[in-house]
């Protein structure tokens, strides 16, 4: 009798002070492991953080030498100074730049810039137009050529064109 009030003590400590204490250990533990991960990820992250201040300087400063040569300010007075300084290593005649006309970019949506779309108008050989559109395009990534227009000039190998492009302005905000 005496063996089986014993047992059944040892039991009833067990199942009411024991096994209860067990569980809180173990969650506890689990706390314990969880943020010690969180605490080594936060440190992961404050070990990263020159780096990718380094890396936020390095993009900063190519986003500006990128946009050096992006229209600022009075865009035709750029587009006439880019185009006539540009085609003085060319064989092309361009009499006729349009007027340039402002908008958002119809490309992206919500894109931070804003384009200027302009014509121009003029005569040359097609090889010779073909690599000062190809060098064009080269050589300002921030334009694109559309609706390439070509036409004979009454010459047998004298073209005349009509080109629209599509270039990025800087906005002032």
């Amino acid at each position: 009798m005496v063996l089986l009030v014993t047992a059944a003590l040892i039991g009833a400590v067990y199942f009411f002070l024991i096994s209860p204490q067990n569980k809180e250990n173990s969650q506890l533990i689990k706390q314990t492991s969880d943020r010690q991960a969180d605490l080594d990820k936060y440190k992961r992250i404050i070990s990263q953080a020159q780096a990718t201040s380094n890396q936020l300087a390095a993009l900063s400063l190519q986003l500006s030498n990128t946009e050096q040569d992006i229209a600022t300010g009075d865009t035709y007075a750029w587009i006439y100074d880019t185009i006539r300084q540009f085609k003085t290593n060319y064989h092309v005649d361009i009499p006729t730049i349009s007027q340039p006309v402002m908008g958002d970019v119809d490309l992206i949506p919500n894109f931070p810039y804003k384009q200027v779309k302009f014509s121009l108008t003029g005569t040359a050989y097609y090889h010779d137009l073909g690599k000062f559109i190809a060098d064009l395009e080269n050589n300002f990534p921030h334009i694109r050529v559309v609706n390439l227009a070509i036409g004979s000039n009454g010459d047998s190998e004298l073209l005349s064109f009509r080109v629209d492009i599509v270039a990025l302005v800087k906005s002032n905000s």
